[in-house]
């Protein structure tokens, strides 16, 4: 972790129009549990649908989008990474420190308000709401190290990252079987499902097969990333 690094990348997040989009997001999502709160449906089938289709399914692929890209591609569009750049810092650790500010501003904006509207949904029985929690927690650093890599490599970070989240997991997941697999947000519903139990999260891929792939996912995108950015160097001195 680099301070100055940190504390810059911070400050690009929070400014004051990405700032007001973060709060929205969780804003959206405890109004709708407030609302369904009050409701005579079927509290297991709400809180499946809210956290695990509006929350884990939605909410959170944004969250990562918007901070991850933001963390470093808005720099690069208009240049002035070329500053941090000539600082004497090692690009990995460039990389690592927008990651890790990344990873926890998604936390913020995500876990928090996903616990709370947990409760409010459903209390503290059968560990749901937990394993909802650490589902978010988990996919939420994968997203933010993948949206950041995308963020890197291409100049269309964001649409990239959209057709990933909405047409990929969202969209062929939903009819295409084995390209769950591949979904970050499945790897987060099997994590979900070993904290919370079979009874009641369901999961279509097995834990021993996402525990892995989060971390390849999650590390891989932090070390290729890591080689892009010198290569990125490289081309401007030359």
């Amino acid at each position: 972790m680099n301070p100055t690094v940190a504390r810059l990348t911070l400050r690009g997040l929070l400014g004051r129009r990405r700032g007001l989009l973060l709060l929205v997001v969780p804003a959206l999502l405890l109004l709708v549990s407030a609302i369904a709160s009050g409701s005579t449906a079927d509290a297991h089938g709400l809180t499946v649908k809210i956290l695990g289709q509006l929350g884990l399914g939605t909410l959170v692929p944004i969250l990562g989008l918007v901070v991850g890209t933001g963390a470093i591609a808005t720099e690069i569009d208009d240049g002035s990474i070329v500053y941090l750049l000539a600082k004497p810092l090692p690009r990995w650790r460039i990389i690592t420190t927008k990651l890790a500010v990344a990873i926890g501003v998604t936390w913020l904006f995500s876990v928090v308000p996903t616990l709370l509207s947990g409760l409010l949904l459903f209390g503290t029985r059968d560990g749901m709401v937990l394993g909802y929690t650490v589902a978010v927690m988990v996919a939420g650093a994968a997203y933010s190290a993948l949206f950041l890599l995308l963020g890197v490599v291409t100049r269309h970070a964001v649409v990239a990252g959209l057709g990933y989240a909405l047409i990929w997991e969202s969209v062929v997941g939903n009819f295409v079987e084995g390209a769950r697999t591949l979904s970050i947000q499945q790897w987060g519903r099997a994590v979900a499902e070993a904290v919370a139990g079979d009874s009641a999260i369901g999961a279509d891929v097995s834990l021993g097969a996402a525990v892995p792939l989060l971390l390849v996912v999650t590390v891989g995108a932090t070390v290729l990333a890591s080689v892009k950015l010198a290569g990125l160097t490289l081309a401007g001195e030359e």
